[in-house]
């Protein structure tokens, strides 16, 4: 039966749902606060630069085939991709850098040339990690967490130590080097948590990374969310913009409106992709699934410090994507799970999409984005923001052995309390929750209200989990719940 479905928000989860409802005949408008769509993948112009203001890394590519599959469009409908070769840089000195290559091959071979002996290893680790992807980002992440019994198959049963033992502790076992360590572990941090408190299951990412490679749409990321939303309005979907929710009506126990910039809009169905503790606050007390106890039980992902630059010059001995690594990795994990603070000296991401696609800067300039993994929920002061920056603009200099500072001629920064107040983020994460033993899947918020009908949620606070590949995942999953009870 047709349903008016209200979807409060636009970012990828909430883009994925309005296209499988939309399909399936129901009315859909989408409602976001912003001036544009794309939530925490919205784009920022200006003064001739592009860059995407979140995601920045595009894996997991057959995800994103398999949701255009869906609808008999394939993703070369509507944006091009690039393999990134190298896929990028781990810097950790002046002149000590590691280059991933775009394949498996070359990984293993740069590998055996830093450790004797552990191209092998790396390949027969990578052999368990593809099983492990084909188990969950086939089957298992398609399902919607509604009972633990949807992780018990014959596949995972074989598995069960894997989820019981952890990331670190598996890599520590069978590499040496420190250098190969961290970067084994880094693809982790996608899914919000420390390598230690992530099960060995996950080792997944690596075959995300290593086994599939890294991507970049054309003219970026939002190239994605434009497609999303082509696709949307094709199926019927309506956007609205600069409209925000001020209250999720309550009747019987049952949704039946919201409440946009002081007008009620009444909806047989209410889904929110928007963050899912701010969504509770649109309800009266008594609506709400979780308190505010459990939301400060649950371990966060982290928060972003974030600079969008603009270089008058191009930028030399650096890769599209490049991870800095050259101070305590370990210590600045500690500074975002142990003992919440700004780190003392931070491990920093920087990425230069002009390298790619030319479109991105001025002709014979350089955009580039920077990024300092944060713990959400921290002090966020301009002054800090200011600091941070020098110490990371430094030692970008020192390490890439150039002088950058003096041709900055664009900088926009981005962190905790932005997040708070262009997103409504719970504590300013960025990532949302992290996907630790006991925060996955049946473990995780629900995506549908325990205590309110027709209300639902999607995204990276509910099932399956933060990132960008989950997020068109969690908006299927959502989509289904709802066209089942409709």
């Amino acid at each position: 039966m047709k349903k008016k479905i209200t979807i409060i928000g636009s970012g990828f989860s909430a883009l994925a749902a309005s296209c499988y409802l939309a399909q399936s005949g129901h009315d859909v408008t989408v409602f976001e606060k912003n001036d544009s769509i794309g939530g925490r993948a919205r784009q920022l112009k200006s003064d001739g630069f592009t860059f995407d203001m979140g995601p920045s890394w595009y894996w997991m590519p057959d995800v994103f085939d398999r949701f255009f599959a869906d609808f008999g469009k394939t993703t070369t409908d509507y944006y091009e991709l690039v393999k990134l070769s190298p896929a990028y840089r781990v810097y950790y000195g002046v002149d000590d850098f590691i280059a991933i290559a775009d394949n498996l091959p070359e990984i293993e071979a740069t590998f055996e040339k830093i450790e004797k002996g552990s191209g092998k290893i790396l390949h027969d680790f990578m052999m368990e990690a593809q099983s492990n992807y084909n188990i969950a980002i086939k089957d298992l992440v398609y399902r919607p967490g509604v009972s633990p019994l949807e992780l018990v198959t014959v596949e995972t049963a074989k598995k069960v130590g894997q989820f019981f033992s952890n990331i670190s502790k598996d890599i520590r076992k069978k590499f040496k080097n420190e250098q190969l360590i961290q970067i084994l572990e880094f693809p982790v941090l996608f899914l919000g948590a420390k390598p230690s408190d992530t099960p060995s299951f996950y080792s997944f990412m690596n075959y995300a990374d290593f086994g599939l490679g890294t991507w970049h749409p054309k003219t970026g990321m939002f190239d994605v969310v434009r497609a999303m939303e082509n696709l949307a309005r094709e199926l019927g979907v309506k956007f609205q913009v600069k409209a925000s929710i001020d209250k999720i009506v309550v009747e019987n126990k049952k949704a039946k409106a919201v409440v946009v910039n002081g007008k009620r809009i009444d909806s047989d169905i209410v889904l929110s992709g928007a963050d899912y503790h701010h969504t509770e606050t649109l309800l009266d007390l008594e609506h709400r699934a979780y308190s505010e106890k459990y939301w400060e039980s649950r371990v966060f992902a982290p928060s972003s410090l974030l600079f969008y630059v603009g270089f008058d010059k191009k930028v030399e001995n650096i890769s599209h994507h490049a991870l800095f690594f050259d101070v305590d990795f370990q210590q600045h994990a500690k500074d975002i799970y142990d003992e919440p603070r700004w780190p003392k000296e931070p491990l920093f991401y920087a990425n230069f999409p002009s390298l790619t696609d030319k479109s991105a800067a001025p002709e014979g300039m350089e955009s580039g984005f920077f990024l300092v993994p944060l713990a959400p929920g921290i002090t966020d002061t301009e002054a800090l923001r200011e600091e941070y920056f020098d110490k990371i603009i430094t030692r970008f200099e020192t390490l890439t052995q150039q002088s950058v500072r003096n041709n900055i001629i664009f900088k926009r920064s981005f962190c905790k309390n932005d997040f708070v107040t262009e997103y409504n983020s719970y504590k300013g994460n960025a990532y949302g929750m992290a996907n630790t033993l006991f925060q996955t899947a049946f473990l995780r918020p629900k995506l549908k209200s325990k205590k309110v009908e027709n209300l639902f949620f999607t995204g990276q606070l509910t099932v399956p989990g933060p990132g960008v590949p989950p997020a068109l995942i969690s908006g299927k999953l959502v989509s289904d719940l709802i066209n089942k009870q409709s």
